[in-house]
């Protein structure tokens, strides 16, 4: 309590000149203090809490905002600063220095003392601050991005860099440090072409400034005038004046930023990356002619990186579908560098991408007619003949027919009914298929559809879940019970379906609990216990399912005997939950 006692004792100046600035009441200082010696107190005890710092940082910062409002108020006249001026906002910074001594290796506290810090304009703390954050984190990218961003902010580019730069070193992996890298270059760049237009300092191959004559011939004589011009050249000659001009020249149109691009090519050559540089330079309010020239340096490194990655074929054709340019072109113009790449490789990956990149612009509203998604479905089933058992294709070709609308719903049923006796193994073009026959008939018009589909798909689990789950949500509560329980059963007999089965256990669950809540109360003792000895006896019901009943089941007797189902298979977590709950209800 010493501690404590010596914190009460450093309080006792700021709290009386806010008295004798009636800022604050002698009752609200006297509550200031009760309230912060209950903060100091908990921070003391043996295992101090990280909460406990941030409510007493709160607290204060609370203080201090009301501080400033009354001071606002009241329209004091300029005066000297006095204690309680700063003593609330060092009070701030006391709190999470202390946190952070007791937690060093929490990065979030370290980012909040840092954005505290930057909150009140206290420069030369908040570099302590990142030095001490590096030094401790130097494999944290987020600390060196606020580092460098508070470098920026201080005018001092250099020291911004020398920090990025370090931390691509140690983290060449992080695609956000990368990003942030580009983005002060490019705020270099736009900084020097700023100061160079106020200096006049001209790029070279500039045909923006006209020559005027220069007023030195007629105050120093033709003569005198042209000695001069050959001295001024033979110096320039001497020391470099045309470099010079060219190395501003390549710096304005963006060498610096290009090469940055480069490295992170090498550094990370990863479809994430470009997106997250296409997104920065793109953003960024530079002139058009340099971001052109860096989003086409970018489409270079990338077609040089990943020459046969799919997202990347789509993303670099995708390049003239942005900016002002004539759109039904500039879409026929990507569509067929595409097309092109699907031809030649013959990839289903790339087929994939190229399904989603039609699907994408028939999915739009951009214009009123329909051309635009004719040229694209026709450019998709050309695709198709090339490659006619591409599950990909073939179901982005069943969706945009079902919803661009640009031909009957009965062409549609027969197109999903062709594509499933060419792909009968395939679970993503019968999900298709049975989305364009529930756009007919409804899900309970698609039931034999339905049954086929899980009779025949294949595919990764997510695939097939999809297949199976895909009708359950439809219809009345004793309609989607009856459907549960079928499927239950009818998953039972493959072995290969026991995550499936579990899905469905879970949401057959979900389904007693509505069934019951919309009967009589009365009965739900011996409905949920039925129900239970029901999913005991039939199915395979595992924890995770017994955990969930147990969860939803009200009265004792229920939740004794999911209990008693869930300890066999999950002795100690079923234990644990069955002590709590007596806990809870004062059994």
């Amino acid at each position: 309590m010493e501690r404590v006692q010596f914190q009460q004792e450093q309080m006792l100046n700021e709290l009386k000149d806010l008295v004798e600035k009636n800022l604050f009441t002698e009752k609200e200082t006297k509550q200031i203090m009760k309230q912060r010696t209950a903060y100091e107190t908990s921070l003391v005890r043996r295992i101090a809490k990280k909460a406990d710092f941030l409510r007493y940082a709160s607290y204060e910062m609370a203080l201090e905002q009301l501080r400033r409002k009354r001071v606002e108020r009241m329209k004091l006249p300029p005066a000297p600063a006095t204690v309680s001026d700063y003593a609330l906002v060092r009070r701030q910074f006391h709190i999470f220095e202390r946190a952070v001594r007791k937690f060093k290796s929490d990065v979030g506290l370290w980012v909040q003392y840092i954005q505290v810090a930057k909150k009140e304009g206290a420069r030369a703390l908040v570099g302590r601050i990142t030095a001490r954050s590096l030094q401790l984190h130097p494999n944290k990218p987020a600390l060196y991005i606020l580092a460098a961003s508070h470098e920026l902010d201080h005018l001092s580019p250099s020291a911004a860099r020398t920090l990025l730069q370090r931390g691509i070193r140690l983290n060449t992996e992080s695609i956000d440090i990368w990003r942030e890298y580009v983005k002060m270059e490019l705020g270099f760049v736009e900084s020097l072409r700023r100061r160079w237009d106020v200096l006049g300092i001209k790029v070279a191959g500039s045909d923006e400034v006209e020559k005027k004559e220069d007023p030195s011939r007629h105050i120093m004589g033709a003569r005198d005038y042209e000695e001069a011009e050959e001295a001024s050249s033979s110096m320039e000659v001497e020391y470099g004046g045309d470099s010079g001009a060219e190395a501003r020249k390549q710096v304005m149109d963006g060498a610096i930023v290009a090469s940055v691009i480069s490295s992170a090519a090498r550094a990370i050559p990863r479809f994430e990356l470009f997106e997250s540089i296409k997104e920065a330079i793109s953003n960024y309010p530079s002139p058009e002619s340099l971001r052109t020239a860096l989003l086409n340096h970018l489409y270079d490194e990338m077609r040089r990186t990943l020459p046969d990655d799919p997202k990347a074929v789509v993303f670099v054709a995708s390049r003239l579908l942005a900016g002002e340019n004539d759109l039904v072109e500039s879409l026929k113009v990507a569509n067929e560098e595409i097309v092109a790449r699907v031809k030649m490789s013959r990839d289903e990956k790339l087929n994939e991408a190229y399904a989603g990149f039609v699907e994408d612009w028939c999915g739009r509203n951009i214009d009123e007619n329909l051309a635009r998604k004719h040229y694209l479905i026709a450019s998709l089933e050309r695709v198709i003949v090339y490659e006619k058992a591409s599950p990909s294709l073939l179901c982005a070709h069943i969706k945009v027919l079902g919803e661009s609308g640009v031909t009957g719903p009965a062409k549609v049923l027969r197109l999903g009914q062709k594509y499933t006796e060419v792909v009968p193994r395939s679970a993503r073009v019968w999900v298709a298929r049975l989305e364009a026959a529930a756009r007919v008939g409804g899900v309970e018009g698609s039931e034999e559809i339905w049954a086929a589909a899980r009779a025949s798909a294949q595919g990764t689990e997510t695939e097939m879940l999809a297949v199976w789950t895909w009708g359950l949500s439809a219809g009345d509560v004793a309609r989607r019970r009856r459907v549960h329980e079928g499927l239950l059963v009818e998953s039972l007999r493959d072995a290969g379906l026991g995550g499936i089965h579990e899905v469905l256990l879970l949401s057959y669950v979900s389904v007693l609990e509505e069934e019951i809540a919309r009967s009589d109360q009365s009965s739900a003792s011996a409905f949920w216990q039925q129900a239970i000895g029901h999913m005991a006896r039939h199915y395979l019901t595992g924890a995770r399912v017994w955990q969930k009943v147990f969860r939803t089941v009200g009265d004792e007797q229920s939740v004794y005997l999911a209990y008693l189902e869930w300890r066999q298979t999950e002795a100690v977590a079923a234990g644990a939950a069955w002590r709590e709950w007596k806990g809870l209800n004062g059994k």
